[in-house]
């Protein structure tokens, strides 16, 4: 872990605040995430939160996040004060800008502007061509852009046309889930093929469905999962020591190996291939009976 110091922390917009972190800093790939440790839940657990890095990554001076208000660690990260300390992981990166790309197309929805705000600032470092597209109610970080912002999506989707973009052009995405089903399903509809489509997602679904049982293999014990917690809070109840980190679905720090029973995904990260024997505990849950490898 890095213990980083706030050196400023300001509103940007309403209900976001940006914080600047400085420490020991390493350079990132732009659309890097940041995981912060924020205080404990009501559980007394400590949270991880994972914010956007909003620079270019190059030699930074500071680690920058925008914090949109909400519940628990986002409240917690709004209360900081220049000259507090957090501890952070390392940046880590799971939406990287293709490097051999001829054009970026970049379309962002309210607070997820913050990784495409990384990949705008690197592109004009680093003389790349770059177009913005962004959707917002409050215009957060409007004047760090220079593109296209509006404030419904009837009017961004007039601004943007997915079926005229030059040739080796790949599109970048995020937002909330439905902004970005939306996305995809226009550009699929346009002809892109999927390796040309990039999408960050802020997490996976809540963790309620039908209480189930899962077999642990190798301890030969039998763990209930209620309707009201995760498969991976059940475990750790149980005193199974399952690694994780985001617990939000997106990481894949916490997977592990099904050796029976039908998995139901909710995670935003195992690939289609292995979804028949791997599951992510922190999010997904399991129809009646799971067996894992534990």
């Amino acid at each position: 872990m890095n213990r980083l110091t706030v050196s400023d922390t300001r509103l940007i917009a309403e209900g976001v605040r940006r914080i600047r972190l400085v420490g020991d800093l390493r350079s990132y790939v732009p659309g890097s995430h940041l995981d912060v440790l924020c205080g404990t839940d009501e559980r007394g657990r400590q949270r991880r939160n994972a914010y956007s890095l909003t620079g270019d990554g190059f030699r930074p001076e500071h680690y920058e996040i925008s914090v949109r208000l909400g519940t628990g660690g986002s409240r917690w990260m709004h209360r900081l004060r220049p000259g507090d300390v957090v501890e952070t992981d390392d940046p880590r990166s799971g939406f990287a800008p293709v490097q051999s790309a001829r054009h970026h197309l970049l379309v962002a929805a309210g607070i997820g502007v913050t990784p495409i705000l990384s990949h705008f600032r690197a592109a004009r470092f680093w003389r790349r061509s770059v177009e913005v597209h962004h959707v917002s109610r409050d215009g957060v970080h409007a004047g760090d852009l220079r593109g296209h912002l509006t404030d419904s999506r009837a009017r961004f989707w007039r601004g943007l046309d997915l079926a005229d973009q030059p040739l080796g052009t790949h599109l970048y995405a995020c937002g909330p889930e439905s902004f970005l089903a939306e996305v995809t399903a226009r550009a699929r509809e346009a002809g892109w093929p999927g390796s040309r489509v990039h999408v960050e997602r802020f997490g996976a679904r809540p963790a309620g469905g039908e209480p189930f049982t899962a077999h642990l293999r190798r301890s030969g014990t039998s763990v209930p999962v209620g309707d009201g917690e995760t498969l991976l809070e059940a475990l750790e109840s149980a005193g199974a020591a399952v690694a994780n980190r985001c617990r939000r679905g997106v990481c894949g720090e916490c997977v592990v190996e099904v050796t029976g029973g039908v998995p139901l995904h909710r995670d935003l990260v195992l690939p289609e291939e292995d979804r028949a024997t791997r599951i992510a505990p922190c999010v997904s849950r399991a129809r009646g009976e799971v067996e894992l490898d534990l």
